[in-house]
């Protein structure tokens, strides 16, 4: 639950401060008229998420154990390098968002009604289909559809509430030290999601490997013990992975975290002429 929670809430956050930066520049600007559209687009987009999130659920109830488990492995490792670049992203650009956003504002706002739609749209669209795909591969990793929803839902309320008091000016957060702990623990998330989903490509016979395990610890940690379960719903841990999975996971978190908490590299000021 707290794995889905973190994923509600950080990208909740991301699309509950673009939306913040649009409106605070309309009010400041004294374009009133134009919220209609945002809000429209806005709309539109959580629509679009929700509608992609139940075909993932429940679009793949016909499919034979094998296709379902393809689809489940191959939507969880997109899901895995869509979350990927997204923690990098928001890492390297947090601080130019809002500078960014103001221009394709400005833009659309010539452009007329319809583009101020779709700007709003693909703003918080990428956000809400990241997270619903991502999400619905940590249920599938999870096995429990209950918790983790609840948990995803949690974090999207806290999301919003975050994103009022930022707007309403009761609230200050050093946004570049959020983001970099919660980018910090989501690889933790994605790289547990990552092997699962591998492990779901063995299941479907499409790997090999699935009956060699590189180890088993069932009898210390056991799966159904609230321990375990804790495990499970936060970083998907596996008391019986296969060699695969360990491999998959070794190979994606150490890399990735490595990078992720290196230091930006700061541009190189020329030194005055003499």
């Amino acid at each position: 639950m707290f794995a889905n929670y973190l994923i509600g809430l950080r990208e909740g956050l991301e699309a509950s401060l673009i939306v913040c930066i649009l409106i605070a520049y309309l009010v400041k600007t004294e374009r009133r008229d134009a919220l209609r559209a945002i809000w429209t687009g806005v709309a539109i987009a959580v629509g679009v998420s929700l509608a992609f999130g139940a075909i993932l659920q429940w679009g793949t109830t016909t499919l034979t154990f094998e296709a379902q488990e393809f689809l489940g492995g191959t939507l969880s490792i997109i899901a895995v390098g869509l979350v990927t670049w997204m923690v990098f992203w928001m890492r390297r650009t947090a601080r130019y968002l809002k500078a960014e956003l103001h221009g394709r504002l400005d833009r659309a706002l010539v452009m007329g009604t319809g583009a101020l739609v779709v700007t709003a749209f693909l703003a918080v669209g990428r956000e809400g289909l990241e997270t619903a795909l991502f999400i619905w591969s940590a249920v599938q990793a999870t096995g429990d559809g209950v918790r983790p929803l609840g948990g995803a839902l949690l974090g999207l309320a806290t999301a919003v509430v975050l994103g009022w008091l930022f707007y309403r000016g009761a609230l200050r957060i050093n946004l570049a030290r959020f983001f970099t702990w919660t980018g910090a623990m989501l690889v933790i998330v994605a790289a547990g999601v990552l092997a699962y989903g591998f492990h779901d490509l063995q299941e479907a016979r499409f790997l090999p490997g699935l009956n060699t395990k590189a180890f088993d610890i069932s009898e210390t940690i056991p799966p159904e013990s609230w321990y375990g379960t804790l495990l499970k719903g936060t970083v998907n841990f596996q008391p019986d992975p296969t060699v695969l999975q360990v491999v998959v996971w070794l190979l994606y978190v150490i890399p990735t975290l490595t990078l992720f908490l290196l230091p930006p590299r700061r541009k190189a000021v020329p030194a005055p002429s003499t």
